[in-house]
């Protein structure tokens, strides 16, 4: 549990002179593994939890890898701004690990992920030697950009001990609502619509099938129905302007608009704080909702957002035909086309747990997406990156690994598969 940038640098230095492998551990959080350790050095950077500092005439913070992400905005919160990167684990998570797994949430169609709101890195390399590059510019073209590399390499090229953090302004209006449709195919429409009627102010856009609904009532009895009746389709929509104004009551019209037009069935726009929490709490459950039966198969796929719709119609068949007894469940970031699909298999069988994955998987990347969206590769992601990714982005990138971590010693057996089948 180093306490400095330095003691993070002589456990590498010592765990190369040994040949001991090194894995860092954030908020352990992750979901695909990627902080397991067996036989090495466990590097836990929870004691490296200073906010250096927050600027808020640049309005950036300079913090250390181990600030819980809530921490964070709630220190952000005191100048006026915000961190805007929001998940259920942002009270555990910590900048390290989402910088690592560059982690997404349910903002990113206003903010992007966490890669879009970082300026500048601090990276203990395998040999122990420090790679600042510490700048808070929005600009900067001199050669590779090494920081993008960093994020999202989940500890393969070295351990991120601090960063340069953008903030955003806090919101002085937001506006939030549930919105109901009887299919899912003109839900994109919809988001544009209110996109552009608003001035680009959505923050959110959520997607909950009914089946998520009953999950979330069985697992919380005092959990409320989102509308008088039920429908297919369940949407929670969230706008913010930085200026208050009128937004509620362009929401209110645009609603009314959509409504009139039959295009939505029903909406019910948060009239307190206490109702816009209940509506959050509602899509945060999906964890627990995902992993309250058990064997459970949980996902992390995006295609285009234009293109969802079609992939959960034939998705399922799909699966059936492998299990005909397996169960599933989708949510969605639909704003940016990020499905957590959920297959609940009818026995406990290693095999058909990979069988079921591999066919989510193929379908996704058929479909112009991708096996892995927001919560990194770890361990439980390698056989796909194998399977789907380009052979010659696997060399590029066991190249870069070779090249950086010669002893292969930074979190070994994960993210970058060695072989290609």
């Amino acid at each position: 549990r180093p306490a400095d940038r330095d003691q993070v640098a002589a456990v590498l230095r010592l765990a190369g002179a040994r040949g001991l492998p090194v894995v860092p551990v954030s908020g352990k959080t992750g979901l695909n593994g990627g902080a397991m350790g067996q036989d090495a050095i466990v590097l836990s950077l929870d004691r490296m939890n200073r906010i250096r500092e927050i600027n808020p005439r640049s309005r950036v913070a300079v913090v250390e890898a181990g600030v819980i992400v809530a921490a964070l905005d709630a220190a952000a919160d005191d100048h006026g701004l915000i961190f805007p990167l929001s998940f259920g684990a942002a009270g555990s998570a910590m900048i390290g690990g989402v910088l690592s797994t560059n982690a997404g949430g349910a903002n990113v169609l206003r903010y992007g992920n966490t890669r879009d709101l970082c300026l500048g890195l601090e990276v203990v390399l395998a040999d122990g030697r420090v790679l600042d590059l510490m700048q808070a510019l929005h600009k900067d073209n001199s050669g590779l950009d090494l920081r993008d590399l960093m994020i999202g390499a989940e500890g393969q090229l070295g351990i991120i001990t601090a960063a340069v953090m953008k903030l955003h302004p806090r919101p002085a209006e937001r506006v939030t609502a549930m919105v109901a449709m009887a299919s899912l195919d003109a839900a994109t429409d919809l988001l544009n619509t209110i996109q552009d009627a608003s001035g680009d102010a959505v923050v959110a856009f959520e997607f909950m099938p009914r089946a998520f609904i009953e999950g979330h009532l069985a697992l919380q009895p005092g959990a409320r129905e989102p509308f008088d009746a039920p429908h297919p389709v369940n949407l929670l929509v969230e706008l913010a302007a930085t200026r208050a104004g009128d937004l509620a009551v362009q929401v209110e019209q645009i609603l009314t608009t959509q409504l009139e037009a039959g295009i939505i069935a029903d909406a019910v726009i948060a009239a307190s704080e206490a109702q816009r929490r209940a509506m959050w709490a509602r899509r945060e459950a999906a964890a627990e909702i995902a992993f309250a039966r058990r064997p459970v198969l949980d996902t992390d796929i995006a295609l285009p957002r234009d293109m969802v719709p079609d992939f959960l119609r034939r998705i399922e068949p799909l699966l059936r035909e492998i299990d005909p007894g397996c169960q599933v469940l989708s949510v969605a970031h639909l704003g940016d086309g990020n499905i957590h699909y959920t297959c609940w298999p009818s026995r406990d069988d290693p095999a058909l747990k990979s069988a079921l994955r591999a066919q989510i998987d193929a379908l996704a990347v058929g479909m112009a997406g991708t096996f892995s969206a927001e919560h990194g590769v770890g361990i439980s992601k390698l056989a796909p990156m194998a399977r789907h990714k380009d052979p010659v982005a696997l060399e590029v990138m066991r190249a870069i690994k070779d090249a950086l971590d010669p002893q292969g010693i930074l979190n070994p057996g994960k993210t970058i598969p060695r072989t290609t089948p």
